[in-house]
Order: structure tokens, then C-alpha cells, then sequence
């Protein structure tokens, strides 16, 4: 038997997606919560395992309106890396550091562990692969 794409609200369900397609809309609190996850590079699963709860509940903090207690909204902060504010919604948005977010700081903090001699051997591999993207962009807008 055959899959057919189905669509929510205009998104076509396709498997490059995280998943399958909610049906209830994030509180201000879960879109906040959600786009910290995102930013900090980590998975629902990976979040939950650090707090001691599993992926479902986290999962609704993303989507409900539940009650956290404070001590967990401390973790999340930390784990996040943003404010306990900034989750309750209480300041701005969070200021960008420089460096690189999400799955590519990951990358780069475990690169930074290495020996030396390791690191060159990686610098060298990424300034390889972003000169060669350069290239191909620059002919493309040829």
C-alpha cells in the first residue's frame, strides 16, 4: 500500500520533517521553549534525559500549559543556555553570541578536546568544504 502526503495548515507532511505534524498549537511559553532547543542544537529526547523525565512529558511542556516547578525551569535555563527570564518571557530576545549555534557549537566544543595536531586536520577539512561551496556559488551567479 501506497503513503499519501497529507498537509496541516498549508505544510505538506514530507519525511524530512522532525516528525509528524502537531495538531494543537505551542503556548507563548512552548514556542519560546521550542526555539531554545532548537537554537542550543538538542533533541526533545536529549533535553528530557538531562532533566530526569521522559521525551513525552518534555514534549508537552512544548506544546501544553502545565505546571514546571521552579527548580526544573532553572535546569531548563542552564541546559538551554538562556535566562530563566528570558523562558518566562519576562526580557528581550536572547542576544546571539558569535560563535556557531546549535549542532555545528556542538561539533566544534568536542573539536576543540582534540590534540592539536587533530584540530589542524579539521580547520583544514572545513576550510576545504566552505572554499568549494564559494566556488560553486560564485559560478552559479555567473
Amino acid at each position: 500500500m501506497q503513503g499519501y502526503s497529507v498537509t496541516t495548515e498549508g505544510t505538506r507532511y514530507t519525511p524530512d520533517l522532525m516528525g509528524r505534524p502537531a495538531k494543537t498549537h505551542r503556548t507563548a511559553f512552548g514556542e519560546r521553549l521550542h526555539a531554545a532547543r532548537l537554537a542550543a542544537g538538542l533533541s526533545q529526547a536529549q533535553v528530557a534525559d538531562r532533566l530526569g523525565i521522559t521525551q513525552q512529558s518534555f514534549a508537552g511542556w512544548e506544546r501544553r500549559e502545565t505546571a514546571i516547578k521552579p527548580e526544573q525551569i532553572a535546569q531548563l535555563a542552564e541546559i538551554l543556555g538562556v535566562s530563566v527570564e528570558h523562558l518566562l518571557g519576562l526580557d528581550a530576545e536572547p542576544k546571539r553570541g558569535t560563535g556557531p549555534a546549535g549542532k555545528l557549537r556542538q561539533v566544534f566544543e568536542r573539536a576543540s578536546q582534540l590534540p592539536r595536531e587533530q584540530q589542524k586536520h579539521i580547520v583544514r577539512s572545513v576550510e576545504d568544504a566552505i572554499f568549494a561551496y564559494e566556488v560553486r556559488r560564485a559560478r552559479a551567479a555567473v
